[in-house]
């Protein structure tokens, strides 16, 4: 009797992790010269999955998503997954940005990810479930065949494969 291995594929932010790079960023960010007497703020809506940067004008925003992206990048936080969106004139003579975070893989990715898998007519099932891909097939070789695959290819997001059994 053969056994079926499987592994799922995600793709996920750790909101901890955000949070620390978020204080660390802010720190720094007090503590450096060029913002000396500059109100510069990141809120995080974790519901939402969004950042919101706001300082005094366009270029103090461009910096603050620097510190941010470099604290990030320090805790290991796949920085594919934070889709900027155009920097914005605000109150007061301030300018913010909303930054979001794609958490979980988007339909159209997911499909796209089959698709390639199908094209490249391996023995294995793959499945979307909801936000995730679940693949299957008898033999491990195959599965290894199929994250290489996947590693190879860029979709615009950060993959991690969990739960190999």
């Amino acid at each position: 009797m053969a056994t079926d291995f499987s592994f799922d594929v995600v793709s996920k932010v750790d909101f901890n992790m955000v949070d620390e790079a978020i204080t660390n960023a802010l720190k720094e960010i007090t503590n450096r010269y060029d913002f000396k007497d500059i109100k510069s703020e990141i809120s995080f809506d974790k519901k939402a999955n969004t950042l919101t940067l706001s300082s005094s004008d366009e270029f103090k925003v461009k910096a603050v998503y620097d510190v941010l992206l470099t604290k990030l990048s320090k805790r290991g936080v796949p920085l594919k997954n934070f889709q900027p969106a155009k920097i914005e004139s605000a109150l007061g003579g301030t300018a913010k940005q909303a930054v979001k975070i794609q958490q979980g893989i988007p339909q159209d990715k997911a499909r796209e990810m089959v698709k390639l898998v199908k094209d490249n007519k391996l023995k294995v099932t793959v499945s979307i479930q909801a936000d995730t891909l679940r693949v299957v097939s008898r033999s491990k070789d195959e599965l290894q065949t199929v994250m290489a695959l996947l590693r190879g290819h860029d979709f615009g997001i950060t993959l991690q494969f969990m739960n190999y059994r």
